[in-house]
């Protein structure tokens, strides 16, 4: 690879970088396998990026490589031995005055998440970055219609799911 290719991506790759941590933070649960999924969806965008044409925006193809590295790695790691959640291991010591309600919320809100399945997942992801329903149909490869369409009924679940 030439060195003008190499330094593009790399550019790339540091304006942007908070989507593949986005991505990451949905798909794993602790720091070391978030760290392996960010280096996996970096070598798949290394891998990918000679082919990228330019018809999309950078991010946007960019969010589609990172959540299908995510999907078809969190797929072949259903068939593995689940481990204990980083979150519910961890301690932390509170200070007196601060409130973490706002983290409380944004935890029950990922835990949701993360009961949805591996394309609903990906829709409330792109939905939360504000991305407009061609642009989140564009990304995960369906139409505009079905893009409104699942993530109504997404968005449906993720109530029964947040208030049973």
């Amino acid at each position: 690879m030439n060195k003008e290719l190499e330094h593009r991506f790399v550019t790339e790759l540091e304006d942007n970088q908070n989507i593949v941590h986005k991505v990451c933070s949905l798909y794993t649960n602790d720091k070391d396998s978030h760290n392996d999924l960010f280096q996996e969806i970096t070598i798949q965008l290394w891998k990918a990026y000679p082919k990228f044409r330019g018809d999309a925006k950078f991010s946007t193809w960019m969010y589609r490589v990172a959540l299908n590295t995510a999907i078809t790695l969190y797929r072949k790691s259903k068939k593995r031995v689940k481990t204990q959640d980083f979150d519910s291991v961890v301690h932390r010591i509170k200070a007196n005055d601060y409130d973490d309600t706002e983290e409380r919320q944004l935890k029950l809100m990922y835990d949701a998440i993360k009961q949805l399945g591996d394309i609903d997942k990906a829709l409330v992801f792109l939905y939360l970055e504000d991305k407009d329903y061609s642009e989140i149909a564009e990304t995960l490869g369906i139409s505009e219609v079905n893009a409104r369409v699942k993530l109504s009924r997404v968005k449906t679940k993720l109530k029964t799911i947040l208030n049973p």
